[in-house]
């Protein structure tokens, strides 16, 4: 049967033209200040514009201003669709633009001009349409499919389309309006070619966030600054609030009770004590369900992973925020006075905004930022980029950081205790802790730790977790998970039976629940589901992660010294001429020439030190002996060869050669180990090389070959006498003998009988850009001391003969020696 439009709630009918023109402004006629303002934003500056709207929103009454609000907000903010930029804050920055920069911060500062023209509108209770295909995927989906969504932010706010529109809307008064265009500017505005270098922290959006965050969610005093205080004139009351869950009852697993239709909802009046803290609850409501809400709870627990449907890729920017919106709320939770913190000072003469510091993370934050983090932790690139999400992380991890007292307790460099104070927090939060960090554990495991900015990632978590006290607590509430539910009947009926819908967002707080282990087992069934395999942190699985992550950074530490000394020695040997640029590089090393200088010594030493705290912490954690490490390094065969240097990738040796192992291919893969390969074959017919003149090097190559061609028998009776003149002519023509070379395979051994050449000329050296601009070197410096190009050129000729009869000697000494 399909649905009437009664399924709406009823705060969607319009008995009177007047409600319908308030509800749908762009159905009015379009006003002369709007035109004249949209004239003026294309041919005034920003500066004299931002002034004349400055004095539009002092002098116009609501009935004009609310004409223009829309224009205003899509034309600061850019379009929904993401075609409009705005006035591009995520881009606009002070040192580059300081008087733009200046005068948008001071339009929209929480006390500007902006938000008194939203309290203006406030005030008369004005309504605006936002269009729901622009909000997150599953709020859409489900709003579309006539659910109810979980956060009360959208009840009784969905409004039928007018005749003749398309799509759904929502109604929202003039700060839910404002915010949700806010919030949405970070995601549906793409950053322009330029801005790819702008430092997010430095950027009017970044720090309009933090200026509203720190006005709506204060730290200090018991209430929100005073509207009357800012230039909003009267104190506007907010809307009617639909019934909500309590604040206290985010322990309970409430999923299923909020897929309500919502023809069910009623409105309900909102407790007048409420009103202090409407804005920062709106506030809240619209910078978590638009920045985290991207990925549906339903679909992780059936698929473990955000499925593949649920496409929305965060940006680094948009990681960088979250994080700042993490940092704020964990200051303003923690402002709570010590005798309020405890569950047992709940009363009724608590205020609002109390309440509201307690149940701000568990209630609103929890959930949403879960989901957000397991999919950056499964769907971000292997990247340094990834340090973003661990710092956004690892920040949510460590709410005493925020705390007042933390001054106090920082006595000496020494890591700090973490207090018992906080042992609610880490068993309300276990799966932020355990199931978070065997995360990141697998990703740790799939890079490459002789990177410096790798191996500070896994030393800030090692660090982070190794707080001390820290691991009894995570191992406290595994075990308070993982206990048997003995003779507790009237727990498990708890996870399903419903809060009351009766009275207001803020109604009072229900039976306290005092068995820390429903608690602990409640917060790990609602994110994963009644049937969840969980798998402790310390046990055996995560042990033996653990105990390849040790093994790997011991296998790159020893890499990085590997480069170090390669280093050290490919600078020690480079030859004069290679400083411009002349030089032969090492085809064969383990890293190339690039990654060398971009690591450099001081970025290697940095990776070793991180390293080395990394593995200590880890031991400590998981209490790994020296003599456990020394074993599994042994076992995998990380030891250093003989000369401490290059060692090739773990392997087997089979009927055909070398065979790789797992263990080899995960070294290759990653960089860490890499075989020596070298030219085997013909060295007149390898390929021609970057510092080598193509057309000269085939030219010279067709000469030799006629000469070897044509002479062949008279350089093989040369080089058969058993004098001085034999020897001299073996050293010029006769190759070094393939035994000197490493041959990696057995079969290569084979072939390499079949490859003995008899004495043959070379002239491609003279094909290098090398040796030409040495010999134009030689005859210009002789030009200096009058010698003409015929006498230096047997000047060269013969210095090159004695070195050639010395070498000879040498050579011909050293085969004695070998007999």
């Amino acid at each position: 049967m399909l649905l009437s439009p009664q399924w709406f709630p009823k705060t969607a009918i319009f008995n009177s033209p007047q409600e319908a023109t308030m509800a749908f402004p762009h159905l009015q006629q379009p006003s002369f200040l709007l035109a004249s303002l949209k004239a003026d934003s294309i041919n005034k500056p920003f500066a004299q514009r931002c002034q004349d709207l400055v004095k539009v929103i002092e002098d116009f009454p609501a009935k004009e201003l609310h004409a223009i609000f829309p224009w205003l907000v899509e034309s600061i903010f850019g379009s929904l669709d993401g075609v409009l930029i705005g006035w591009n804050l995520r881009c606009l920055q002070g040192r580059v633009s300081p008087v733009e920069y200046s005068i948008a911060m001071e339009f929209l500062d929480p006390g500007g001009p902006m938000m008194k023209l939203v309290y203006k509108l406030q005030a008369e209770d004005y309504k605006f349409d936002f269009p729901v295909s622009y909000l997150p995927g599953p709020v859409k989906a489900s709003i579309q499919e006539h659910v109810l969504p979980d956060s009360p932010l959208y009840h009784n706010k969905v409004q039928f389309p007018p005749t003749g529109g398309l799509g759904l809307n929502l109604a929202l008064n003039p700060f839910e309006y404002y915010m949700f265009f806010f919030a949405l500017s970070l995601i549906t505005q793409k950053p322009l070619p330029g801005a790819l270098h702008v430092r997010t922290s430095d950027c009017a959006y970044f720090i309009l966030v933090d200026r509203y965050l720190s006005w709506f969610l204060p730290t200090e005093g018991s209430v929100l600054p005073p509207l009357s205080s800012s230039p909003g004139g009267p104190s506007p009351s907010p809307a009617p609030r639909t019934p909500a869950m309590p604040f206290a009852s985010y322990g309970l697993h409430h999923i299923s009770l909020l897929k309500r239709h919502i023809s069910h909802q009623t409105s309900v009046n909102a407790d007048p004590a409420s009103h202090e803290i409407w804005r920062s609850e709106t506030l809240l409501q619209v910078f978590v369900e638009m920045w985290l809400h991207h990925y549906s709870l339903e679909m992780y627990q059936k698929m473990q992973s955000p499925h593949a449907k649920e496409s929305f890729t965060p940006t680094e920017e948009h990681v960088l925020v979250v994080r700042l919106l993490i940092k704020h709320l964990h200051a303003f939770s923690n402002s709570l006075k010590p005798e309020q913190v405890s569950p047992s000072a709940h009363s009724h003469a608590t205020s609002p905004l109390e309440e509201f510091k307690r149940a701000a993370i568990p209630r609103f934050v929890q959930q949403k930022l879960y989901l957000f983090l397991q999919h950056c932790f499964g769907h971000w690139p292997l990247d340094a980029s990834f340090r973003a999400v661990l710092e956004m992380w690892l920040s949510y991890l460590q709410p005493w950081r925020y705390a007042p007292e933390k001054q106090a307790q920082s006595s000496d460099g020494q890591a700090r205790c973490v207090s018992e104070r906080w042992v609610p927090f880490v068993q309300e939060n276990l799966l932020m802790y355990t199931k978070l960090f065997v995360g990141f554990l697998s990703r740790a495991l799939r890079t490459d730790l002789v990177s410096p900015k790798n191996a500070l990632m896994v030393f800030r978590v090692a660090k982070v977790f190794a707080q001390p006290n820290l691991a009894e607590m995570i191992q406290k509430g595994e075990q308070l998970f993982l206990e048997p539910e003995l003779v507790i009947p009237h727990r498990q009926h708890r996870l399903f039976t419903a809060p009351t819908f009766t009275g207001s967002f803020l109604s009072s707080w229900p039976p306290t629940i005092t068995d820390t282990s429903f608690k602990v087992k409640s917060h790990v069934y609602s994110l994963e589901g009644q049937d969840c395999k969980y798998t402790p942190m310390f046990g055996p699985e995560v042990r033996t992660l653990v105990l390849r992550l040790a093994q790997l950074i011991t296998q790159a530490k020893q890499t990085a010294k590997s480069i170090s000394d390669q280093c050290g020695e490919s600078t020690a040997g480079r030859p004069f001429l290679s400083w411009l640029g002349f030089c032969l590089s090492d085809t064969n090393s383990s890293y190339s020439a690039n990654d060398l200088d971009d690591m450099g010594q001081d970025s290697i030493r940095k990776t070793d030190e991180y390293l080395e705290k990394a593995l200590e912490y880890l031991c400590q954690m998981f209490r790994l002996s020296e003599a456990q490490l020394a074993q599994l390094t042994l076992a995998l065969g990380t030891t250093q060869d003989e000369n401490g240097k290059k060692q090739l990738p773990d392997c087997i040796v089979g009927e055909d050669g070398l065979i790789l192992t797992p263990l080899g291919r995960y070294q290759i893969i990653n960089g860490l180990r890499k075989f020596d390969i070298e030219y085997q074959g013909d060295s007149e017919l390898q390929p021609i090389r970057s510092y080598e003149i193509a057309s000269l090097v085939r030219l010279l190559f067709r000469l030799s070959s006629a000469i070897n061609h044509r002479f062949a028998g008279q350089m093989a009776a040369l080089c058969s006498r058993a004098d001085f003149l034999g020897s001299l002519c073996r050293y010029h023509l006769m190759e070094p003998g393939l035994s000197n070379r490493h041959l990696l395979s057995p079969v290569g051994q084979g072939r390499a009988a079949n490859r003995a050449r008899g004495p043959r000329l070379s002239l491609r050296f003279l094909g290098s850009y090398r040796t030409l601009l040495s010999l134009l070197l030689a005859f210009f410096v002789a030009s200096l001391f009058c010698v003409g190009p015929l006498p230096c050129a047997l000047l060269l000729v013969l210095g090159y003969f004695l070195y050639a009869a010395a070498m000879t000697l040498l050579t011909e000494q050293g085969k004695l020696h070998q007999l």
